[in-house]
C-alpha cells in the first residue's frame, strides 16, 4: 500500500468546489497558442492499452461479456507486458508523421497505467511488471518532441462509488458504495497527478458522458473538472467524446469515427463549433487490441481520411491497440512508415493548413496556408472559351495528391479551381459530369 500523498503545491486546487462554475470560460493566451498548435499538427496517434489487451477481443469485453469485476481484476497479476519499449512506440509515431499521442491512461475497466496514489489498481501495484507506464511515454515523448495527450475515462465498471448508468451493469458489483461526490473527488485528484507528474500534458481527453444519456438530470460537474484542469495547467487543452456541440470550458471538438458534418456511424451528428476539431477513427475495427481483427484498412485509405479531415478544417486521431506483449502490431506500424512517407512528400499540403475555399466535394478537399490552395481527389476541370463566350472542354486532369494551386488560377465559371501549369494534363472527350468520384 502506497502513501496516499498529494502534491502540496496542487492542493488548493484539487480541494476547489465542485459546484459548477457559471462565468463565461475565457481561455488563457497559452491556451490559445496551443489550439493553433494542435490545428496545425494535423495528424495525432490514440493508444487504447490496458488489461483488456490480454482477453483479446477489445476494450469493452468487461461490460460485454459481464466479467465480474473481481474475477476481471484477477489480469492484472499476469499482465507483464515484456516487449514494450515506449522509444520504439514513440519513435513508430514519430516516423508517421504525427505531432502528437493520446494514451489511455484509465479506460472505463478502471485500471491506472500509472503510478497513481488514488488507487492500488494500477500497473505499479497490481501488476509484477511494476512499472509506469505514462510516465515512459511522457519521458520519452519529451525525448522525440511530439506532444502527449491523455485520455480519462468518466465511468468505471471497477469502483462501486461510480454511479451507474447504461453499461458496466453485469460486473457484480455491490453498489452500497455509490457516491458520485467520492468518485469526482477521486477523479480530481488522478487528474491532479497526472497534470503535475508527466510533464507539460498537451490534453486531457474526456470519455463516458454518453454513459448517463438515459438519465437526463445527472449532472457530471463538467466544468469544475474542466476548471481544475485549467488551474493546474492553462495551457492544457480539454475536449470531451460526448458526441454533442461543445460545453463550456472545452477546447477542442471531437467526433467519432466520422469526419465532421457526418455522421455515418450514427455518433457525430452534432454541429460543427468554432473550436478546433478532432476526429478520432480506427486502423481496423477495434480501438482495444482483438486478436481476429486483421482488417486493417489500407495506407490509401488512411491517408485520404487524413486529406478529408484536414479539408474539413480538422484533426485526424488515428487509434492503434497495442498488444498485451507491450508490441505495436506489425501491420499498424507499417501503415505507419506508409502515411510518413506520403506526409514526407506532401506534408506541406497538411500541417498548418486549415480548410480550403472551396467546400468538400465527392471529388475531394481543398486546404489553405496563407496564399496557398491545395486540392486533393480525381477532378475532371471545365473551361470557358473567352473570347466566344461560351463553355468549352478544354481537358480532362487527374489529381491523386495534394498538388498546389495558385489563387489566381481560379475560375469564377467552375466548381473547382483551375490547376498550375505544373499540374499534369490529359487530353479526354467531354462528358456530362463535371467530376469523377473521389
Amino acid at each position: 500500500m502506497k502513501n496516499r500523498w498529494i502534491v502540496a503545491a496542487c492542493a488548493a486546487v484539487c480541494w476547489t468546489a465542485s459546484a459548477q462554475t457559471t462565468a463565461p470560460y475565457a481561455p488563457a493566451p497559452e491556451n490559445l497558442q496551443a489550439r493553433t498548435a494542435f490545428q496545425d499538427a494535423k495528424f495525432g496517434i490514440f493508444l487504447h492499452w490496458g488489461l483488456y489487451s490480454m482477453l483479446g477481443s477489445g476494450e469493452w469485453t468487461m461490460t460485454n461479456r459481464d466479467i465480474n469485476y473481481r474475477e476481471y481484476a484477477k489480469l492484472a497479476n499476469a499482465f507483464y507486458p515484456h516487449d514494450f519499449d515506449a522509444a520504439e512506440w514513440v519513435s513508430a509515431i514519430k516516423s508517421s508523421g504525427a505531432g502528437y499521442v493520446c494514451f489511455t491512461t484509465r479506460h472505463h475497466d478502471g485500471f491506472s497505467m500509472w503510478d497513481t496514489a488514488q488507487t492500488d489498481y494500477d500497473i505499479v501495484d497490481a501488476t509484477p511488471y511494476k512499472q509506469d507506464i505514462v510516465k515512459a511515454l511522457s519521458d520519452e515523448c519529451a525525448r522525440q518532441d511530439i506532444r502527449l495527450h491523455l485520455y480519462y475515462s468518466l465511468i468505471d465498471w471497477y469502483r462501486d462509488d461510480c454511479p451507474r448508468g447504461r453499461t458496466g451493469l453485469g460486473t457484480g458489483r455491490p453498489g452500497t458504495a455509490i457516491s458520485y461526490e467520492r468518485y469526482y473527488d477521486f477523479m480530481k485528484r488522478q487528474l491532479t497527478e497526472l497534470l503535475t507528474g508527466y510533464g507539460p500534458v498537451g490534453a486531457i481527453w474526456f470519455d463516458g458522458v454518453w454513459d448517463q444519456d438515459r438519465n437526463p438530470d445527472f449532472d457530471w460537474k463538467l466544468r469544475g473538472l474542466y476548471d481544475h484542469i485549467h488551474a493546474i495547467r492553462p495551457a492544457c487543452l480539454v475536449g470531451n467524446n460526448h458526441h454533442l456541440v461543445p460545453f463550456e470550458g472545452e477546447d477542442i471538438q471531437i467526433f467519432e469515427r466520422d469526419l465532421p458534418g457526418e455522421n455515418t456511424a450514427g455518433l457525430s451528428g452534432q454541429e460543427i463549433g468554432r473550436l478546433p476539431l478532432e476526429t478520432c477513427q480506427t486502423m481496423n475495427g477495434m480501438w482495444g487490441y482483438k486478436i481476429t481483427d486483421l482488417d486493417y484498412k489500407s495506407s490509401k485509405t488512411l491517408i485520404h481520411y487524413l486529406v478529408r479531415a484536414a479539408g474539413r478544417n480538422g484533426n485526424l486521431l488515428l487509434n492503434i491497440g497495442p498488444q498485451p506483449d507491450g508490441k505495436l502490431p506489425a501491420t499498424a506500424v507499417e501503415r505507419l512508415r506508409e502515411m510518413g512517407e506520403w506526409l514526407a512528400r506532401y506534408g506541406e499540403s497538411i500541417y498548418g493548413t486549415r480548410g480550403g475555399d472551396i467546400p468538400p466535394h465527392d471529388w475531394g478537399v481543398t486546404t489553405r496556408k496563407g496564399d496557398k490552395l491545395y486540392v486533393e481527389g480525381k477532378i475532371r476541370y471545365r473551361f470557358f472559351d473567352d473570347k466566344q463566350g461560351k463553355r468549352r472542354f478544354v481537358t480532362e486532369i487527374y489529381v491523386d495528391n495534394m498538388e498546389m494551386l495558385t489563387p489566381k488560377s481560379a475560375s469564377a465559371h467552375t466548381d473547382a479551381p483551375a490547376p498550375n501549369v505544373e499540374t499534369k494534363t490529359e487530353e479526354t472527350p467531354a462528358s456530362d459530369s463535371d467530376s469523377l468520384p473521389f
